[in-house]
């Protein structure tokens, strides 16, 4: 799959402000009063990329126990392990013979991996998982019709060979979708998330696979929204209507902006760029968008699933606003020749 890949260096005073940002609570009640549009909304608008939360794990790491945030003993050897990264991606390496130190990280060890310095770290953070509740970080256990249904998914992220036609593979190895989840959650490169307002509305764009979600406004807590009758939009969506980033409708609750998104139709996940943990149709999203910053912002999900997880769970995390991101095209289609291959690929090991 053709992959547009960019080095993304972060200065010092950035690095500092990401230190600043990772302190900072998931939905902590925040001060700080954001200016407003010229129609009166709170505004968020800006490029936000994720990439300061790659190193973070998704689940928390049992050691961890309730704790969302790291020691400074914990925090050092995060900071450690960093330092080290840093030097290994900056090896000279024969790439059909990595050494191991390098295989070990996973992001080689085949003649299609890229280098490693061509892949972003972001900055160590104290925040001990990307899942903040159940209050242990860890997710809730899947229902039995949540286990068979990720049976199977993954694409090349969980097999390389075997596959019989492309409908097989995940969206994401089609250049179709990563959902809306899988599109916002920090990966090893093209992290960049813009906010854009307009009264009544706001675009959420992702850079990889380049999704723009157009999200209008509740009328009553927007105020340049235009109001509903006179729009033709009564709110209402027939469930029969699914789509890969589904229907979201958004209202303020002070400063932050709340999202609400229904009618997905449940053939992306929440990990593995959308990949992994496949979610139903029935699920429902709740994100809020919090300024806690002059140039941070709190992003969390509450994730609720019935048919896929026991109970809700909820993803938070810091955004830092960017503006001088190199926000670029992501040409998944064009030169794609990962499908082909694929495919071709999994008739060359059945003649084997």
């Amino acid at each position: 799959m053709s992959r547009i890949i960019k080095v993304f260096a972060v200065a010092v005073a950035c690095a500092t402000a990401a230190s600043a940002l990772s302190a900072q609570a998931p939905a902590a009640p925040s001060s700080h009063q954001p200016s407003k549009t010229p129609w009166g909304d709170p505004d968020l608008q800006g490029i936000w990329p994720s990439t300061d939360m790659v190193g973070v794990p998704f689940e928390r790491p049992k050691q961890f126990g309730n704790r969302l945030f790291l020691t400074d003993a914990e925090f050092k050897t995060r900071q450690d392990a960093a330092a080290k990264q840093s030097a290994l991606d900056v090896l000279e390496f024969d790439l059909e013979k990595p050494p191991d130190e390098v295989v070990a990280l996973g992001d080689v060890g085949g003649v299609t991996s890229p280098p490693p310095h061509w892949l972003e770290r972001g900055e160590p953070s104290r925040q001990s998982s990307l899942i903040v509740e159940p209050i242990n970080g860890q997710m809730p256990a899947m229902t039995p019709e949540g286990l068979a249904r990720q049976k199977g998914s993954g694409g090349t992220y969980t097999k390389q060979t075997g596959w019989n036609n492309a409908s097989e593979l995940s969206a994401y190895d089609r250049c179709i979708s990563r959902g809306p989840v899988g599109s916002m959650m920090p990966v090893v490169y093209n992290n960049g998330n813009e906010i854009v307002q307009g009264p009544g509305f706001v675009a959420f764009r992702n850079e990889m696979i380049h999704e723009t979600r157009i999200i209008p406004l509740d009328p009553s807590t927007s105020s340049g929204s235009p109001r509903a009758e006179s729009r033709g939009d009564d709110r209402v969506v027939s469930p029969m209507f699914k789509s890969y980033m589904g229907y979201s409708r958004g209202h303020f609750e002070g400063n932050t902006l709340v999202v609400r998104t229904t009618n997905l139709n449940g053939r992306t996940g929440m990990q593995g760029n959308g990949s992994m943990l496949i979610n139903s149709d029935a699920l429902v999203l709740t994100e809020r968008f919090t300024p806690i910053g002059k140039d941070a912002l709190q992003y969390e999900v509450t994730i609720n699933d019935p048919r896929t997880w026991t109970q809700p769970w909820k993803v938070s995390f810091p955004l830092k606003r960017e503006s001088d991101y190199g926000f670029f095209e992501y040409a998944c289609h064009e030169g794609n020749y990962a499908m082909r291959n694929t495919l071709s690929g999994s008739r060359a090991d059945e003649k084997k």
